[in-house]
This record gives structure tokens, C-alpha cells and sequence, in this order.
């Protein structure tokens, strides 16, 4: 079933939801619900800026959410610091704890409801807004744990990058350069050892991207800001600058809830007294990191309560938990 083109027997299902004949509209809502459910589910990328990060693994019922280091990178044990959300609403924590790190799962939950007048019309157009802001709240709640948590294991490091010769407020091509040596010199091992540590990923924000378009020729050639000018791609930009992948999240910047986080419950700081952004830098080139366990996919619920209220309605709850098992794994910079 699409949330967006219904199908006839859904249509039918929500005239029937809003039936003033409560046991015919309980079962209705009861399909609804379980129809629901897995457009749900496939839907929870949509706006999500956690997915391409932490790898997902759906755990077994009763098994445990341990992760050995020592299966990361035998003999560097004592090097690692990892960072987990310990619980719904906290600021995560440092949490190593000999050679394995357990990273604890929440339950989080959300719920959206409707006038069963909308039902007997059969306006789906509002149902599926509402599934959609439905599926918003737990999205929105994963990326906020998540990137909370980047940023926590990053504060940890007490590495701030940034670029001395940069105006106030400009990001530079120097920056990038900056990020990937620091990554390099302070990711463990030497040139030769397995899974090196590298940049290979840069989050900033989208005016820190458009900062591309007004480099000079002092700093890139004619041919690359031609390049530049003409790009139109998600980010509004080039997407890549020495190998490593930009990401303008709306998130990062001056003034923006990830970067408040940053500065007023990490206590975090920016580099020089001019500097007015956070850049984070992240190695993706290995999935031995980031980390979510799954230990309950969404579940989709109707709400047989409302119905005296004149409403119908979902509920819908998911556990899981999010962790950085390396924090030499992220790098973080200002500009």
C-alpha cells in the first residue's frame, strides 16, 4: 500500500473507520494500522540524516547489544573511546568498558490522530498527512540521538581543526586539507596498517557549501569555478573536494540546533574568536564504528480509545540505541 496513492480497499477501509458502528470502525482501524505499518517502516528514510552513517542491525530477541573492540583493530584496544545515547532525552556518555562496549537501546514513541469525519469522506489526503508528520516524529528523534552522540564523541577528542588564514566565516578548500591530515596523524597505526583511519565525509552547513561559489582564482583555476557556477545538485554545489564528500545539512550553522547543542549542552567551542560554524569530519570507509542496534522495528497500533472522543488515530513505537565505538572516527573543525 503507497501513502500516497491509496488503493480502493484502503479507501474503503477508512470510510468504514469513521462508521458510527464502533466495532466495524475498531476493525477497520485495526487493518488501517497494520496496513500502515510497513510504508512506515520503508518511509523512515525519508529526511533522515543518521542512515548513511550508523549501520542498522536488527537484533534477535534476548541478544545482547555487546560489541567487542578488540574484532575492530586487534592490539589498539587502550586507544579506543566510545560514545553511546545511554537513554531517551540524555546527553550520551562515555562508556568503555574493558574490551567491549554495550550500547543501550530506548524505546521511543509517537502517535497522531484524526476527526472520523475526515474518514467517512474518505479524505486521504489528510490521513496520509498525518501518517507523514507520524513518521516525521520518529525520524526526527533518530537523527537528534544520533548526531548527538557524533557530537559528543567528538568534543571527547579535544581536536578543534580550523584554517588561521581564512576570513571570518569562510569555508576553504585549506580546511578540508586541514581535517584530512589531523584525521590521518591522530587516527592510530602507521601508513601501513589495515583500516587506516581517513576523512572521507565533511557535514557542514549549506552556507558553508555556497562558500565554494565565491572562491577566487587565487584559490581554485577558472576551469573548477566554471565547474562550480554551473553545478545544481542537492548539496548546491560540487559534491566532493579532494576525495572527500560534502554534506550541507541544514542543521549546522550559525545559530542552528545541532550547533547550539554543540556550544550549549557539550559546552563545545569554536576555533578562533572570529570563527562562527562547526564543520565535522567523519571516516565512513569502514562500518566498524557507528552503530544502531535494532532491538524492536516500528510497530503501528490503532487506537480504539478515540473513538469516543469522535477521532481515530495511530500510535507506534520502535527500540533502539546509537553509538560511536571509535571517536577517532570523527574530527571536528570551525570556520
Amino acid at each position: 500500500m503507497s501513502l500516497t496513492k491509496p488503493s480502493p480497499e484502503f479507501v474503503e477501509l477508512l470510510k468504514k473507520s469513521g462508521s458510527n458502528n464502533r466495532a466495524e470502525a475498531e476493525l477497520a482501524n485495526y487493518e488501517i494500522a497494520r496496513a500502515l505499518e510497513m510504508p512506515l517502516r520503508q518511509g523512515m528514510l525519508t529526511g533522515d540524516i543518521a542512515q548513511n552513517i550508523f549501520e542498522r542491525m536488527v537484533m534477535a530477541p534476548g541478544s545482547s547489544t555487546e560489541f567487542p573492540l578488540d574484532l575492530l583493530s586487534p592490539g589498539e584496544e587502550n586507544d579506543f573511546v566510545a560514545y553511546v545515547a545511554p537513554s531517551h532525552g540524555r546527553v550520551p556518555e562515555r562508556t568503555v568498558e574493558g574490551d567491549y562496549v554495550m550500547i543501550p537501546t530506548y524505546t521511543i514513541r509517537n502517535s497522531i490522530d484524526w476527526l472520523l469525519r475526515y474518514a467517512r469522506e474518505a479524505r486521504y489526503d489528510i490521513v496520509a498527512r498525518a501518517t507523514q508528520v507520524f513518521e516525521a516524529g520518529f525520524v526526527k528523534k533518530i537523527n537528534d540521538d544520533c548526531w548527538h552522540t557524533i557530537l559528543a564523541a567528538g568534543v571527547d577528542r579535544n581536536i578543534l581543526v580550523y584554517d588561521n588564514d581564512a576570513a571570518a566565516g569562510q569555508f576553504t578548500k585549506r580546511l578540508v586539507s586541514l581535517l584530512k591530515i589531523v584525521m590521518r596523524r591522530n587516527a592510530g597505526g602507521n601508513s601501513a596498517s589495515l583500516k587506516r583511519g581517513q576523512l572521507t565525509d565533511v557535514y557542514l552547513s549549506p552556507e558553508g557549501v555556497e562558500d565554494m561559489r565565491n572562491w577566487g582564482i587565487d584559490q581554485i583555476d577558472e576551469t573548477t569555478r566554471r565547474e562550480i557556477y554551473v553545478a545544481n545538485d542537492s548539496a548546491g554545489s560540487v559534491s566532493r573536494v579532494f576525495g572527500v564528500n560534502l554534506h550541507a545539512i541544514d542543521e549546522l550553522g550559525e545559530g542552528q540546533e545541532y550547533q547550539n547543542y554543540y556550544s550549549a549542552n557539550l559546552s563545545g567551542t569554536l576555533g578562533p574568536s572570529s570563527d562562527v560554524e562547526l564543520v565535522v569530519g567523519l571516516d565512513l570507509s569502514s562500518n566498524d564504528s557507528f552503530i544502531m542496534p535494532i532491538r524492536e522495528e516500528l510497530n503501528v497500533h490503532d487506537d480504539p480509545t478515540l473513538h469516543r472522543q469522535g477521532r481515530a488515530g495511530i500510535y507506534g513505537q520502535m527500540e533502539l540505541g546509537c553509538g560511536v565505538l571509535d571517536n577517532r572516527r570523527v574530527i571536528l573543525g570551525s570556520f
